[in-house]
């Protein structure tokens, strides 16, 4: 798979305009980690929207963008601009992450990516998350990804994931039952998979 422009390329795959122009999505930068593991912390924490169980810090996921990047496959930020409280346009913020990461470890899955998409629940809404799966998808069909498949957690706090999903073409392919215990439950996974 061949690798992504660095984050300061003109390339449109790379810093996606947006029907919303508070709304810009580029490649990941160490900068963006601390921001990134404050965003994934309550989701590890408090839900099971994540099986993930160990809460991440920054250098932590330094080595998750070290491997997705090696791998040739795309980890964006999404950044909008937060108002001051005199009404005024703020800096920019990191408001949403996603990456795509290899499927499964078997040489043949090597066209086949799994999408992470994690948005700041206090950005929700403002079409943050279809920017961001929009970008990645492109990002993923300019690596050489034939096939991206999303594992969603079968829980309340998942649902928005669902209807994203299948606004961009994924259809659903398959449940797990009970794969994943977490806060004391069993979980299910539901499989969609669109193809690039």
């Amino acid at each position: 798979m061949s690798t992504l422009p660095s984050p300061d390329s003109t390339d449109p795959a790379v810093t996606r305009a947006t029907d919303r122009p508070d709304v810009r999505v580029r490649p990941a930068t160490p900068g963006d980690l601390e921001r990134v593991a404050e965003i994934a912390a309550p989701f590890v924490r408090d839900t099971c929207v994540t099986f993930e169980e160990e809460v991440w810090d920054a250098s932590a996921w330094q080595r998750k963008l070290d491997d997705v990047t090696a791998r040739g496959l795309p980890f964006l930020v999404a950044e909008v601009d937060v108002p001051t409280k005199r009404g005024t346009a703020g800096g920019p913020v990191v408001a949403g992450y996603a990456y795509a990461s290899a499927w499964r470890p078997k040489p043949a899955y090597r066209h086949t990516a799994e999408d992470t998409i994690y948005l700041d629940p206090a950005h929700t809404g403002r079409g943050i998350g279809t920017a961001l799966l929009g970008a990645l998808l492109d990002a993923c069909s300019a690596a050489g990804v034939r096939q991206v498949v999303s594992v969603v957690a079968d829980v309340p706090e998942a649902a928005a994931s669902l209807p994203l999903h299948r606004r961009f073409g994924f259809a659903e392919t398959g449940r797990l039952t009970a794969v994943g215990f977490k806060h004391g439950r069993w979980v299910d996974t539901i499989l969609l998979q669109r193809s690039l």
